[in-house]
C-alpha cells in the first residue's frame, strides 16, 4: 500500500490547505492531470482553473489564476495565485 499523499497549497496570502489527501486534480499548462499516492516525482506549471482534491471521501476545490507545483516523496507542494 502506498504512503499517504500530503497536499500543501501555498498562496501569497498564506497556506490555503495542508493535509493528507486521496487524490488531486490539477489544471496543468499542457492539460488537466491527476496525482495519486505513489506518483512519480514531477515539477509542472499550472494555468487558470481549479485544483480539486479528495480527502476522507469529501471533495474540495480552490480556483487559481496560475501556479507551479513540485511532487516528491508523496508531498505535493503547490504555489498558486488564487482567484478566478
Amino acid at each position: 500500500m502506498d504512503k499517504a499523499l500530503t497536499l500543501k497549497i501555498l498562496t501569497p496570502e498564506g497556506t490555503a490547505f495542508e493535509g493528507p489527501v486521496e487524490a488531486v486534480f490539477l489544471p496543468g499548462t499542457m492539460g488537466r492531470f491527476e496525482v495519486l499516492p505513489g506518483h512519480a516525482p514531477i515539477v509542472s506549471t499550472l494555468t487558470r482553473g481549479e485544483i480539486r482534491w479528495r480527502a476522507g471521501g469529501v471533495e474540495a476545490v480552490i480556483a487559481i489564476r496560475a501556479g507551479a507545483l513540485m511532487l516528491n516523496d508523496n508531498i505535493l507542494t503547490v504555489c498558486a495565485q488564487v482567484g478566478s
